[in-house]
């Protein structure tokens, strides 16, 4: 098994044997990142496919500074980016009266434990560009400023996509919070 730095060599060289391996070292953990972006699975591999060429075309600039790793998970939040946007225009179908009525409810949450499946399913039910917001600010840690910048949106949009999303998860908690309880 090679280390890190000869995997990265070694792709740098356009060795195909390296570039397998490193795809099946992160392949499962970048999907995972970009099912968090998207609606479903094959539209996340077809993220984490395009991003694996980003990989490979660019690994040459990597600079070795900082995590290889998270290098690669900036390429495929990039690349999930761009599919949003791209996308954009088929995202915009959500009922207002779902947006109004999250934005009105003050949800208690209880001490219920919740799965990682079922959080990262009530993310996933969140309306695109709530789910979007919603990932690079309160999971990946970006301010609302930069999301406006990548997204092209303006940062009060942001911050409000943000504030909705929010509340839509605490109303989709709740109510599987009492599913919970019923059980």
């Amino acid at each position: 098994m090679l280390n890190e730095e000869q995997i990265i060599a070694g792709c740098r060289k356009n060795d195909r044997k390296v570039q397998k391996m490193l795809y099946d070292i992160y392949a499962s953990t970048l999907l995972g990142l970009a099912m968090r972006y998207v609606y479903d699975k094959a539209e996340a591999e077809d993220i984490l496919q395009e991003a694996f060429l980003k990989i490979f075309i660019n690994i040459k600039q990597y600079s070795g500074s900082g995590s290889f790793e998270g290098w690669m998970k900036r390429i495929v939040i990039n690349t999930a980016i761009g599919n949003y946007r791209k996308n954009l225009k088929h995202y915009h179908h959500q009922d207002i009266s779902e947006i109004k009525e999250a934005e009105m409810l003050d949800i208690p949450l209880t001490d219920i434990e919740y799965t990682n499946e079922e959080l990262f399913l009530v993310l996933r039910e969140l309306p695109a560009g709530y789910r979007m917001v919603f990932n690079l600010f309160a999971i990946e840690g970006f301010r609302h400023k930069e999301i406006a910048e990548m997204l092209e949106i303006d940062i009060t949009t942001s911050k409000s996509q943000f504030s909705r999303a929010r509340k839509l998860i605490q109303k989709k908690l709740y109510e599987l919070s009492k599913e919970k309880v019923i059980i």
